[in-house]
């Protein structure tokens, strides 16, 4: 199955597109910068042909968002596994020097590239959208992901990039373990073990997971679908409505997922927050 990576700075919206690209609200959208970390899946149909999409975190250097060497580094690691990149930039402000910089990338990738300026939602900003062509990436394609308009275009270049695929596993009959927990026990670090590479962010800090996010896995000649959830808080404790959107991302793959995995931290032992989350 091809892959198609969503790259581009922060707050742009690239989590807006893939929700967008995908059918369903998969990836948590907000005004933000910096809420995307990990690498997301999910997939799409266009014209009976299936693909995966990947959003990513939003490229930046030289910020005080303290995960942003690691965020870097997922963003490298989806261009390298992708088959398509689509560069996302934002017509609102024109090209930037993270643009300029992910543009350099991207050349030196030789990946196919497709340049989506969004938030093109009227018809004078179609205008606007000549000078990104001075990325030296091809013909750009106005979108407004948050709308829809100009996705049907963008999927059509996708399409025309992508190789031809072969069958296709359905995923819902592949097993889905939950991996679960309060904040900061070893969840990402767990599914990092399991699979060998450095899948998900990892830090001290609490919170650092998000999103749950779904990951295939292969052992002993046998799939199955990881996923990695952000840390549930005790409902006192989640106020801003970023955490509370992880909480119900973390419940609700608890409610889908075949087995699940409780993580403790044995340093502290069993605590009522850990009672409380089944």
């Amino acid at each position: 199955m091809g892959i198609v990576a969503i790259v581009g700075r922060p707050n742009v919206g690239k989590s807006t597109l893939f929700n967008r690209l995908v059918g369903k609200r998969q990836a948590i959208v907000d005004q933000t910068a910096g809420v995307t970390r990990d690498r997301h899946y999910g997939k799409t149909d266009w014209n009976g042909r299936e693909f995966s999409i990947v959003d990513t975190g939003g490229y930046a250097h030289n910020t005080d968002d303290v995960f942003e060497e690691q965020i870097r580094r997922q963003v490298l690691i989806a261009i390298q596994e992708s088959d398509v990149v689509v560069f996302m930039v934002d017509v609102q402000t024109g090209i930037t020097d993270y643009d300029q910089s992910i543009a350099g990338i991207l050349r030196k990738s030789e990946k196919p590239v497709i340049v989506a300026v969004n938030k093109v939602d009227h018809g004078g900003r179609i205008f606007d959208t000549y000078e990104f062509h001075a990325l030296g990436l091809g013909e750009p394609i106005s979108i407004a992901a948050a709308s829809g308009s100009g996705t049907g275009e963008l999927l059509d270049r996708i399409l025309e990039e992508l190789h031809d695929d072969s069958t296709v596993e359905e995923e819902h009959v592949i097993p889905h373990i939950a991996i679960v927990g309060r904040p900061n026990v070893g969840k990402s670090s767990l599914t990092n073990a399991f699979l060998g590479e450095e899948r998900n962010i990892v830090t001290p800090v609490a919170g650092t997971t998000r999103d749950a996010i779904t990951v295939r896995y292969n052992k002993f000649g046998y799939d199955f679908m990881l996923v990695d959830t952000a840390g549930l808080r005790k409902k006192t404790k989640t106020r801003e409505d970023l955490e509370f959107y992880s909480s119900m991302r973390a419940v609700r793959a608890i409610e889908y997922s075949d087995v699940c995995i409780l993580m403790l931290d044995a340093t502290l032992g069993v605590e009522s927050q850990d009672m409380n989350i089944f």
